[in-house]
């Protein structure tokens, strides 16, 4: 595809990426006037928590039927899911309501997100896709950065109401866009829906999430019910095995994970995810607790990170022109390996400054290898699963920052618990070192508590990230081909 059309595909594709992006930072800034006018602050997390696990559940399932169905139709379901959601939220009255809202949002957005880069891949060659790659990673990155500032302008200058109604105009013109200028390609995945697959697919994983969000609270009650749902997602993931071997067009075709490539991206996506987005969950924390800064200079810690794996996808895609994607993978998950060996050094002695070159070698690590995998799976995977292969590697990668960051959200529980133990203190002694109320050394002792528990998720991002250096070693030696195959017509 070249020309005009394919000009506007892209504008509407970058469109799409960026209202997705952006809406976790934006709806951040907007909650606490939110819960101040309609209350139900028992039930905040769930506005967040709502939105992902609907997003997380349809990421395969939009992109199997994209496979069946073509991207089109597919694209512009999820899109307008999208939009009702977002109109849905601006007329909330109640939390409850904003939390049922979300869904219906997250629902769109989980088609949004595997489809954009879906239909990247097939309208550009492998030339085109590693030039252009990293400028589409980077939409996540300025999003990142100017969502929570354009969710605090339009709480200030309008009301709330317009962090959800501001998606309509933009939505509807990528979609129009779209309309006009897309016309998908054949061939398409042949048969019928596997309706029972994506039925225990989705089963699967909302017990899944629901288990890591009950692990993630961290009492005694929460435990009970999280092992029960993990019981249960384990059962419904083994039936979802037995249920794809069987079926004439599965929901997720096992038969791409014997695949090297594919099976060794996949693995790597979920390592890296749980290794980084588990870990910088908490570097806010740190860099406040013990470190001392504001709330928003524990807030900005995350910048070089973005602003870091930014820049190393647009030159790494890049770079694939003439190295290996094997080789970049594993540069990527060896700068990767070495910002964790160092985070697991920092303490309250830290300068920030250093705190800031070390979280940005982990999201360098994280630019050269993501875009690396996922371009390589693209080129390689026939093109009647190019919706399946695009929306699995990145499924799996979302799937491993939510088990990381609830496996690391207990291991810093009971670390701190058992450090302030032995002090004599509780965890609500927590509220003062943040508050600055405690004395010179209780304040140095809190500090130091909640350096060693950080100290301890650090540590197990860090085997993390080794296992995935591992993965990414077993990664075919071959270099990619050099385009994806010309479509035969156009419907």
């Amino acid at each position: 595809m070249t020309g005009t059309r394919l000009y506007i595909i892209t504008l509407a594709m970058i469109l799409s990426l960026f209202l997705a992006s952006m809406e976790a930072t934006v709806v951040a800034t907007a909650m606490p006037t939110i819960v101040t006018q309609l209350g139900g602050l028992e039930i905040y997390a769930w506005v967040f928590s709502a939105y992902m696990l609907a997003s997380t559940t349809m990421v395969p399932i939009f992109g199997k039927l994209s496979d069946i169905y073509g991207r089109r139709r597919i694209y512009l379901i999820s899109v307008v899911i999208f939009l009702v959601g977002s109109a849905l939220c601006a007329q909330a009255q109640t939390m409850l309501q904003l939390v049922l809202f979300r869904a219906v949002q997250g629902l769109g957005a989980g088609g949004i997100q595997p489809l954009a880069f879906t239909i990247i891949g097939d309208i550009f060659t492998f030339e085109q896709r590693a030039k252009m790659q990293g400028y589409f990673s980077s939409v996540w990155g300025i999003s990142s950065i100017i969502g929570p500032v354009f969710g605090g302008f339009l709480v200030e200058q309008a009301t709330w109401h317009w962090v959800f109604l501001i998606n309509l105009p933009f939505g509807l013109f990528a979609a129009t866009l779209m309309i006009l200028a897309w016309h998908d390609v054949n061939p398409r995945s042949p048969g019928q829906v596997d309706y029972l697959g994506g039925a225990v697919l989705s089963a699967a994983i909302i017990a899944l999430m629901l288990a890591l969000f009950e692990l993630r609270a961290g009492t005694t009650a929460n435990v009970g019910i999280s092992i029960l749902l993990l019981g249960i997602a384990i059962v419904l993931f083994a039936t979802l095995w037995a249920v794809e071997r069987r079926a004439a067009n599965p929901i997720l075709p096992l038969a791409l994970f014997r695949e090297r490539l594919f099976a060794t991206s996949v693995g790597h996506g979920f390592l890296a995810g749980f290794a980084l987005f588990g870990s910088t969950s908490f570097l806010p924390l740190f860099a406040q607790a013990v470190l001392g800064v504001s709330a928003t200079g524990a807030g900005a810690t995350l910048t070089p990170q973005i602003l870091a794996w930014v820049c190393a996808s647009i030159v790494g895609s890049r770079l694939l022109l003439r190295f290996n994607y094997r080789s970049l993978a594993l540069l990527g998950m060896s700068v990767l390996v070495a910002s964790f060996a160092m985070l697991t050094m920092v303490n309250a002695t830290t300068p920030l400054w250093a705190l800031y070159i070390v979280v940005g070698l982990g999201g360098m690590g994280m630019g050269f290898s993501i875009p690396s995998f996922l371009i390589a799976v693209q080129t390689t995977v026939a093109r009647q699963s190019l919706g399946t292969a695009t929306a699995t590697v990145q499924f799996s990668r979302s799937i491993g920052g939510a088990v990381g960051t609830s496996v690391m959200g207990v291991l810093l529980t009971a670390r701190l618990v058992s450090t302030l133990a032995g002090l004599g203190l509780d965890h609500e002694s927590l509220g003062t070192l943040l508050e600055g109320n405690a004395s010179v050394v209780m304040l140095a002792q809190l500090r130091d508590a909640v350096a060693l528990a950080v100290q301890t998720i650090f540590i197990a991002a860090l085997l993390a990230a080794m296992l995935g250096w591992i993965v990414t070693w077993f990664a075919p030696r071959a270099r990619i081909g050099k385009a994806m195959p010309v479509p035969s017509s156009s419907e």
